[in-house]
C-alpha cells in the first residue's frame, strides 16, 4: 500500500521458540528437541533459504545493474541522518532508492522520502518484530520500485549490531556505523557485524570534545577484528568525513555499474 508516497509492507516471520525470530524457511521443522535431554538435532539451517533467495535478489540486482549497499548499525548510531546526507550528495551523480527496515513506524522512511528517491519501508512487527531484513523480505520489496531506473539500492537495516550480520540479503558492500557514544568494546563484543562488514563509519565525532573516548582504541579493535577495513570518522551533522566516506560509496558503484 501507498502511505505518502512510500510504498509500506509488513514482513512476515518465523518464531524459533528461543525468543529469537528468523525468516521461515519453507516446508518442514527447523529443529526438533529429545525430550527429557539437551541434545537439539538441527535438521535445516535456518540459514539455508535465506541464502538461496540472497543468491536470487543478487542475480536481479545483477541483471538490473543496480549497486547495492546494506547499511547496519545500532539504534541511535545516526544511521538515519548519515544516510539522509549521503543522499543528497549521491543524488548528484546517481539514480538512487532506500529499503528501510524498522519493528513498527514510517518516521524514518518518511524522513528519507524527503530526499526525492523512492521509498520502501518494511516493518517487521505484524508478529512481534523480527530483528534484521532477510532477503525474502527485500524480494518482496524490490515490488514497490522500477528497478530500471535506479543505480545504487541503499537498505537501512533494523537497528541491531548482531542478527543483520548473519543474513545476507545479496547486497554488493555492508557498512556498519558505531558512534562515539557506544564505547570502544563494541567491535570486541559483537564481532561478527565488524567482521562481515566491508567499511565502518565512526559517527558522532562532533561529539568528542565532551566525551572521554579514545579513537585509536576503537579503531585498533575494528581493525583487530578486520584488518585493512576502510574506517571513516564522521560527523552526520556537520559532515565532516563525508568526503572520504562518498568517494568510497562512488567508487565502489562504479565498479558495478562499469
Amino acid at each position: 500500500m501507498l502511505l505518502d508516497g512510500i510504498h509500506r509492507i509488513k514482513a512476515r516471520h518465523h518464531k524459533d521458540g528461543h525468543g529469537h525470530q528468523h525468516p521461515h524457511d519453507g516446508d518442514g521443522p527447523v529443529e526438533t528437541r529429545t525430550r527429557g535431554t539437551r541434545e537439539i538435532k538441527v535438521v535445516r539451517r535456518v540459514l539455508d533459504a535465506n541464502e538461496i533467495m540472497a543468491r536470487a535478489n543478487r542475480r536481479v540486482f545483477a541483471d538490473h545493474k543496480i549497486f547495492v549497499l546494506n547499511l547496519m548499525s545500532s539504534p541511535g548510531s545516526g544511521k538515519t541522518t548519515t544516510l539522509e546526507k549521503t543522499l543528497r550528495h549521491l543524488m548528484q551523480d546517481f539514480r538512487c532508492a532506500v529499503i528501510v527496515g524498522d519493528i513498527c513506524t514510517t518516521q524514518d522512511a518518511e524522513r528519507l522520502a524527503a530526499s526525492g528517491a523512492p521509498v520502501v519501508q518494511i516493518n517487521t512487527d505484524e508478529f512481534g518484530g523480527d530483528c534484521h531484513l532477510a532477503a525474502h523480505v527485500i524480494e518482496k520489496a524490490l515490488d514497490g520500485l522500477d528497478l530500471d531506473a535506479i543505480d545504487i539500492l541503499i537498505v537501512e537495516n533494523i537497528g541491531n549490531l548482531v542478527c543483520p550480520a548473519e543474513f545476507d540479503i545479496g547486497e554488493d558492500k555492508r557498512t556498519v556505523i558505531l558512534s562515539v557514544t557506544e564505547g570502544e568494546d563494541k567491535p570486541l563484543k559483537y564481532p561478527l557485524m565488524f567482521r562481515e562488514c566491508d567499511a565502518a563509519l565512526l559517527n558522532k565525532i562532533d561529539l568528542l570534545p565532551y566525551l572521554d573516548y579514545d579513537v585509536k582504541l576503537v579503531t585498533a579493535n575494528i581493525l583487530q577484528i578486520h584488518p585493512d577495513m576502510p574506517v571513516f570518522e564522521t560527523s552526520a551533522k556537520t559532515e565532516e568525513g563525508f568526503a572520504s566516506w562518498l568517494a568510497w560509496i562512488r567508487a565502489c558503484a562504479k565498479e558495478k555499474l562499469g
